[in-house]
């Protein structure tokens, strides 16, 4: 049965919707392993801070058929459809791995990329998968994160009220 990792991000109205992602998540897939949540900067656009964390699970289903849940998830929580890539949001549910599956397939791309391009991706996946490998570069995820520049981190570990 494949690991998945799945990357969450919200800035609006961030600690209802991911409260409720995370609720969501744990009646399609059952238990899970949950990062802190990261309050970071918006990338590319100016806007409301973001929470940010990465959640693992274990499932049989296809890896379609994930993908299609979450957009399920993201769209029962406000997400539209025009939503643009860097703007504000209610949900982003991002699967960014599954198991050792390299995808190619339109929308569908895993290992995602932002694993290695965004530190509120990389560092959450570094606390509760240290030891992982990337698929593509063999390297974990603790070397990456060691690696990355964190020259202009602007990101940091909360504990919101909900997750006391």
């Amino acid at each position: 049965m494949p690991r998945g990792y799945i990357s969450i991000g919200s800035n609006i109205d961030k600690d209802k919707n991911v409260l409720a992602s995370l609720q969501a998540l744990e009646h399609y897939f059952g238990k899970q392993t949950v990062s802190s949540i990261y309050e970071s900067e918006p990338v590319g656009f100016s806007g409301d801070t973001f929470y940010n964390l990465v959640v693992g699970f274990d499932s049989d289903l296809e890896v379609k058929e994930v993908a299609k849940q979450l957009r399920q998830i993201e769209l029962d929580n406000g997400r539209t459809r025009d939503s643009q890539k860097f703007s504000a949001r209610t949900l982003d549910l991002d699967l960014i791995l599954y198991g050792d599956l390299i995808v190619n397939d339109g929308r569908l791309r895993i290992p995602r990329d932002e694993i290695e391009r965004y530190a509120f991706v990389l560092e959450p996946l570094a606390e509760i998968a240290p030891a992982l490998k990337h698929p593509v570069s063999h390297l974990s995820y603790a070397e990456l994160w060691e690696k990355f520049d964190k020259t202009d981190l602007k990101q940091k570990r909360i504990t919101p009220d909900w997750s006391r």
